[in-house]
């Protein structure tokens, strides 16, 4: 698809924003004229659903771990749609600010709620400062939980309540282009994330899980189970945002213990 729209004037930087949002928050094989984010985010920029579908399948052909599995998206991806998908992965925050900005500016100019809407005031300084943390790691848990099919990439499962978006590199200690980077994030359920947060378990740049000593000293079947069971087993590849392995590396150095 080119920079024209069906029937339209060709899309801005401003909408090209708004839908690789949405690209990166929506699983891409779930992606169609149906799909209720897609016919949102179709009325916020004033195009058909058709047209937003068809540009979430640029953005596709541009997305290496889709090529690994043998998903091309659609032809003829733009300069514009490169060009949206560089400035998000040179600086995260930065775009993610921006689109969600986008975002909001169109709801409140049509009337319309949003439909990850985070109840939060937007008066003051301090409250806009908390509103925008909330959203952007509501983007980040989006993101990272639609990479993994919405599964645990360590036990499968599939409960959405008691699945987390887990960074690799802890948030206090990643820089603005790190923080909301979907290669920062694992799919993990609460356990396994406690577990990972506290250097009990890691995962190695092959993707297979690392299990501390501390486990296997323990005498507890129910911790042997849920933990060392797992060990050099490989963990369920997300489907994008393939975990960079400079995150897992720095994990492993910092919080994992051997």
């Amino acid at each position: 698809m080119s920079d024209r729209g069906s029937n339209r004037q060709r899309w801005t930087r401003d909408e090209s924003l708004i839908v690789f949002n949405l690209y990166c928050r929506i699983p891409f094989e779930k992606s169609n004229r149906s799909h209720p984010d897609v016919q949102h985010t179709a009325r916020l920029i004033g195009r058909t659903p058709d047209a937003v579908n068809m540009k979430i399948g640029n953005f596709g052909s541009l997305d290496p771990e889709l090529k690994k599995r043998g998903i091309r998206g659609l032809r003829n991806a733009s300069r514009l749609d490169q060009a949206t998908w560089d400035e998000f992965h040179a600086d995260w925050e930065a775009r993610i600010n921006e689109s969600q900005q986008l975002i909001s500016e169109r709801e409140q100019a049509l009337g319309v709620g949003s439909l990850n809407r985070e109840d939060i005031p937007l008066e003051g300084e301090e409250r806009m400062a908390s509103r925008r943390v909330r959203v952007n790691q509501h983007f980040f848990r989006e993101a990272v939980l639609s990479a993994y099919g919405g599964r645990c990439c360590i036990t499968g499962i599939d409960l959405k309540t008691v699945l987390i978006a887990s960074h690799i590199k802890s948030w206090k200690q990643s820089n603005r282009k790190e923080k909301l980077n979907p290669q920062n994030g694992l799919c993990l359920n609460a356990l396994h994330d406690r577990a990972f947060d506290r250097g009990l378990i890691a995962v190695n740049d092959d993707y297979t899980i690392a299990v501390s000593s501390l486990v296997s000293q323990s005498s507890n079947d129910a911790v042997r189970n849920m933990l060392l069971w797992y060990e050099s087993r490989e963990i369920k590849t997300p489907s994008r945002f393939l975990p960079h392995t400079e995150f897992l590396q720095w994990h492993r150095d910092n919080i994992f213990t051997q």
